[in-house]
């Protein structure tokens, strides 16, 4: 316990999509959890809210924000706000992200544009506007939420998606080595397949494995896995605890994999 006593953590995403545990969320109560004063961060400000609301509950301390994180005025104002509630930024946990559907000859230029503005644009403002209060303050730790998709194939067309989490993977490694100096560490966690709202929600993904049908697609991904299971939530939360915490002092530009051993084995 306590593993995050006196920090703040920004947590972009912090909300969920529907019903249950995304990334964000956990990794927001998680956060809380050891010790950190939290700033939820969410385009949906009842998603935010709601995170705060479990926090606060069990005795912590958060602030919601509202804000859409691809647009640099926003991205502004949240980090301005967070500092002005509480002084610091310590930890910064970029999970925003969006998948849609297409090879490179069917995806739209405006699906393109689409999701490397979420997936990658965001990160770049967040740590554009944040990176600075962290050199000031003498450091911080700053984690970005990338996919397995960035570094294989897994059965699935979503090629801007892919691209956008590998470009995610160079700009965190790119920062981690320009920022070293300034004890400010970047980097990455790439889950593998996760039983979270938002794959529940993203019709695409449904019909890509199993024609719509949801109960369908969990078996699908469970079956593709080393292990027999998809991961949750809580796994990538507690991969971000460890990155956040002192604990990982020595670790910068990493690419941390949380995927139940799904790269390490041949196809998709």
């Amino acid at each position: 316990m306590d593993r995050l006593k006196g920090k703040v953590a920004m947590v972009v995403g912090a909300g969920s999509i529907g019903p249950g545990w995304g990334n964000g969320k956990a990794t927001a109560v998680t956060f809380a959890r050891e010790g950190a004063q939290v700033f939820c961060v969410d385009r949906n400000g009842a998603a935010a809210e709601e995170t705060v609301k479990i926090i606060t509950d069990e005795g912590g301390t958060a602030t919601a924000f509202t804000a859409d994180v691809s647009r640099a005025a926003e991205i502004e104002a949240m980090v301005g706000a967070c500092l002005k509630a509480y002084g610091r930024i310590d930890v910064l946990d970029n999970n925003v992200g969006i998948a849609e559907m297409g090879s490179v000859v069917d995806v739209t230029e405006e699906s393109w544009d689409r999701v490397f503005t979420v997936n990658l644009k965001s990160a770049y403002l967040a740590m554009k506007h944040v990176i600075p209060a962290m050199v000031k303050q003498g450091g911080g730790s700053i984690i970005n939420i990338s996919s397995i998709a960035s570094i294989r194939h897994v059965g699935i067309s979503y090629v801007s998606y892919n691209v956008s989490k590998a470009a995610m993977n160079q700009l965190t490694r790119s920062t981690a080595i320009e920022f070293a100096k300034n004890h400010v560490r970047v980097n990455a966690i790439l889950p593998g397949l996760m039983k979270t709202p938002m794959v529940e929600h993203s019709a695409g993904l449904a019909n890509s494995y199993a024609k719509g049908d949801v109960e369908a697609m969990w078996r699908a991904r469970d079956a593709q896995v080393p292990m027999g299971h998809m991961g949750d939530a809580f796994d990538v939360a507690n991969a971000a605890l460890f990155l956040a915490s002192d604990e990982a002092k020595y670790v910068t530009g990493i690419e941390l994999v949380v995927d139940g051993g799904i790269t390490c084995k041949a196809g998709a």
